[in-house]
């Protein structure tokens, strides 16, 4: 009894010397701006970049339906960083999903497309996922996802 009462105040105690779990986010956006301006020279590829700093490369345009913010949407991807290393890939057959539902570089990217285009979305940080880990992917990582939109549901 006397170890977990023990236990307890010291983890009091040092959560008392933390910030209390408030630390503040990192801004990524120079570095984030950076690399992506070097991957887009680097692979000579012809970007667009939005208001937010999302940059996106429309490869195909597509001829069918045009998603918005909060349409349906069935995506083929591959995701991976700068450097190459893939860290997720769906199947040819894409997956199905809200385009509210996901990251802002989705929401934002994907209603570039009409169904059946194709492209690339350079997604910085602020617009992924900001200054926390997620799975695989490091805080304040820049995201590059090769994107088919197959159909808007």
């Amino acid at each position: 009894m006397k170890s977990i009462l023990l236990a307890l105040v010291s983890i009091l105690f040092v959560s008392c010397l933390s910030d209390g779990g408030a630390s503040k986010p990192v801004d990524y956006a120079v570095q984030n701006e950076k690399e992506i301006v070097d991957y887009i020279a680097k692979n000579k590829l012809t970007a667009q970049k939005s208001d937010t700093g999302l940059y996106y490369v429309v490869n195909e345009a597509g001829t069918g339906a045009q998603p918005t913010a909060t349409s349906n949407v069935t995506v083929a991807y591959k995701g991976y960083f700068t450097n190459g290393n893939v860290f997720d890939q769906s199947k040819p057959e894409g997956i199905s999903f809200g385009l509210n539902q996901v990251i802002k570089g989705w929401t934002e990217g994907i209603p570039h497309f009409k169904a059946g285009g194709s492209g690339i979305l350079l997604i910085p940080a602020h617009l992924g996922y900001e200054s926390n880990d997620s799975g695989s992917i490091p805080a304040g990582s820049v995201l590059v996802f090769e994107v088919k939109l197959i159909s808007v549901n």
